[in-house]
């Protein structure tokens, strides 16, 4: 397969400032957000963060994705801790129990069971609702190409908007009791790189981004 050839299929055109930049001339915001046991909430706790949740949805007067990413949970260095615990053991009896929990473990791994969710809130932005009349201005030119790379001013005044956006959604999701962080740029770039490349990620490898691409 040529190289780049991946490329071609990725809306992305790049990450800039902690956006994704689309090939469409759209941005998107990414928020990583905890997840809570409900089970284990009282019946009034369960209730409080359903309304909560429930108002945050009709708040909204635009479009959001909610992404989960399931991954195999990676405790290589777990699994390490227990070796070294095992050959260290002077009890013989802890030795093999140590060692038969070790090799437990390590067939939960392989067989999947175990395994890391991941939730993320996508956030859009488009050129034609940001305000000051960019579209208006330029109306001609967008009708004969919805392609082309972002400027920089109307990348900026984008980037604003959906900055404010962004914090909209965190704080409707905090009152739900839910903890939001956004993505930046290196985090934004390792995320993608750990989709496309699984199994690196699931043993913790993920490669040294250049300073030049972060910029």
């Amino acid at each position: 397969m040529a190289q780049g050839s991946t490329q071609q299929f990725l809306e992305v055109e790049e990450i800039k400032e902690g956006m994704l930049v689309l090939k469409n001339r759209q941005l998107r915001g990414t928020l990583m957000v905890s997840s809570q046991n409900f089970a284990l909430k009282s019946a009034d706790e369960q209730q409080a963060i359903i309304y909560q949740f429930q108002n945050f949805l009709n708040s909204l007067d635009f479009s959001l994705q909610i992404v989960v990413q399931s991954r195999r949970l990676n405790i290589t260095g777990y699994l390490d801790a227990l070796k070294e615990l095992e050959a260290n053991q002077q009890n013989e009896l802890l030795r093999a129990q140590t060692a038969d929990y070790r090799a437990f473990v390590g067939q939960l791994i392989q067989g999947g069971s175990i395994m890391a969710k991941n939730f993320f809130v996508v956030i859009p932005f488009a050129l034609s609702e940001a305000v000051g009349g960019i579209v208006k201005q330029e109306e001609g030119q967008q009708k004969k190409s919805a392609v082309g790379k972002l400027e920089e001013r109307h990348f900026q005044r984008m980037r604003n908007q959906l900055l404010q956006r962004m914090e909209f959604v965190a704080l409707g999701l905090r009152r739900a009791g839910l903890k939001v962080v956004p993505l930046d740029s290196s985090e934004l770039i390792e995320l993608f790189w750990s989709w496309h490349h699984p199994q690196e990620a699931e043993v913790g490898y993920y490669p040294e981004i250049p300073p030049e691409v972060l910029k």
